[in-house]
């Protein structure tokens, strides 16, 4: 998946191009590096109001790799996922806000520090009493996952008596202190400034405490050619003065956010749009696997053969008896760690909701052949028929008819069920609406774009597929 973007030196595509006479370096020139980043942590990383990624970490990666004359694609994958990637070899290295800690050391070889953190606890703007951690105590706080900001909560939790309760995104954070759920949030200073420029709802109350260093990252003992370009063209954007230029662009003079509901609307529609786009071909590519699957199994669970019920009852116990979530994570992290080859996320997205939902359609099957009267078969099979012929031609036709509201159903359960692949970086609508709300904080409104988006399609979905069944089934 590649990345388009424009970013502070208006690098336009994320394949960034060399730069004429940069000096590069002939093991890395030409070469494509993969790279996996955050989804939500604004300014390092963020969508923009067109959709592409932007933010401190992208514009450096891109730039780097411009001078030293590698191309990057980038993969926007969640901080967590991002790691899992990097370990599964599905990406060559991360950027993502990344603390170089000792611990992270044993496994991953960083770069440079490229920016140093540090932390700060902020609240509700129109919470007037709490001041400083004194006022914890007995309370919830919230952070990031993760984070230096995580790290330092909990290593003062029990001095002040509160409870830290972590989350993988800012933007969910925030919404957590503003809704009371949570008295206050740790962040990194720099994420924590950009959410209040933008009007996340929160002021600081504590100075910032130093924290520790952001780094590029590679697995232990891979890619040092990678990490010794990284470090040569943060040396020379130090050198000349554009480093800081970049901070100053995110830090200092943050774009400006949507001022109304419309504008957001506006703002949002094409990236929701290209989100729509992909949900709705992943969940057709998979609902006509998944009908495929669940055919041929659910003939298997009502065949005289045990071995056959055998294998079809496995099938269903093992795609139906796991969650969806832990499937996706197999197939686009797992099966890379096992075999060593990467995955495509758009095959792990398919194979994830075929399966799954093949598993439900063979019941679905199973139960419609069943129902028909088992004298329809017999009566069949008398007149001369032979067994295929009197299922083709007798028995499934009538149990189609059966079938078709429970088949309409689990086709909108499966596009619903498509938002799950967010977790594993998928680009689909939901995943689109976090994108976008993470850079502008407008939680609830942009929720309820995307809510209202899924509300229309699921409509007109099932009202065309009850026009086709009564159509087809008359």
């Amino acid at each position: 998946m590649v990345i388009f973007g424009t970013g502070f030196f208006g690098l336009g595509a994320a394949n960034a191009q060399p730069a004429p006479g940069a000096v590069q370096s002939a093991s890395v020139q030409g070469k494509t590096f993969t790279i996996g980043t955050d989804t939500t942590f604004a300014p390092f990383e963020f969508r923009d109001g067109n959709g592409n990624l932007a933010g401190i970490d992208m514009d450096l990666i891109r730039t780097i790799a411009k001078d030293q004359g590698f191309n990057v694609e980038i993969k926007s994958l969640g901080f967590n996922a991002a790691l899992q990637a990097l370990s599964s070899g599905q990406v060559d290295g991360v950027i993502a806000g990344m603390s170089i800690t000792d611990t992270r050391k044993q496994v991953y070889d960083f770069s440079e520090p490229y920016f140093d953190s540090g932390v700060q606890m902020a609240v509700a703007k129109n919470d007037e009493t709490t001041k400083g951690y004194g006022d914890l105590r007995g309370k919830t706080v919230a952070a990031k996952t993760g984070s230096e900001g995580e790290s330092y909560a909990k290593s003062i939790a029990d001095q002040y008596g509160f409870t830290v309760k972590s989350l993988d995104q800012s933007a969910t954070m925030y919404e957590l202190v503003k809704s009371g759920n949570a008295v206050a949030v740790f962040d990194d200073y720099p994420v924590l400034a950009y959410g209040i420029a933008q009007n996340n709802g929160l002021k600081t109350v504590t100075d910032k405490v130093p924290g520790a260093s952001y780094g590029f990252a590679v697995n232990k003992g891979q890619n040092p050619d990678l990490l010794a370009a990284f470090n040569d063209g943060l040396a020379k954007l130090k050198a000349n003065g554009e480093y800081q230029k970049l901070l100053d662009t995110y830090l200092k003079a943050p774009p400006a956010a949507a001022t109304s509901f419309w504008e957001l609307l506006a703002q949002s529609m094409p990236a929701l749009l290209s989100g729509l786009g992909n949900t709705l071909l992943v969940t057709v590519i998979s609902f006509a696997f998944a009908m495929l699957l669940g055919l041929f199994f659910g003939f298997l669970k009502v065949s005289h053969n045990v071995l056959l019920r055998g294998i079809a009852t496995t099938f269903v116990n093992v795609f139906r008896g796991t969650p969806l979530l832990v499937q996706a994570f197999f197939f686009y992290f797992g099966i890379p760690q096992l075999t060593g080859q990467p995955i495509n996320i758009w095959v792990a997205g398919v194979l994830t909701l075929a399966l799954n939902s093949g598993a439900y359609v063979t019941e679905i099957v199973r139960g419609g052949i069943q129902s028909v009267d088992p004298g329809q078969l017999e009566a069949s099979r008398s007149l001369g028929l032979g067994y295929l012929t009197s299922m083709r031609k007798v028995v499934v036709p009538q149990a189609f008819k059966i079938m078709t509201p429970s088949l309409i159903n689990q086709l909108v359960i499966l596009l619903k069920d498509s938002s799950l692949l967010l977790a594993i970086g998928f680009a689909e609508l939901l995943y689109q609406g976090q994108q976008i709300y993470a850079g502008n904080f407008r939680v609830a409104e942009t929720l309820l774009i995307v809510g209202v988006m899924y509300f229309i399609v699921i409509m007109a979905l099932t009202k065309l597929a009850n026009v086709v069944d009564k159509k087809v089934n008359k």
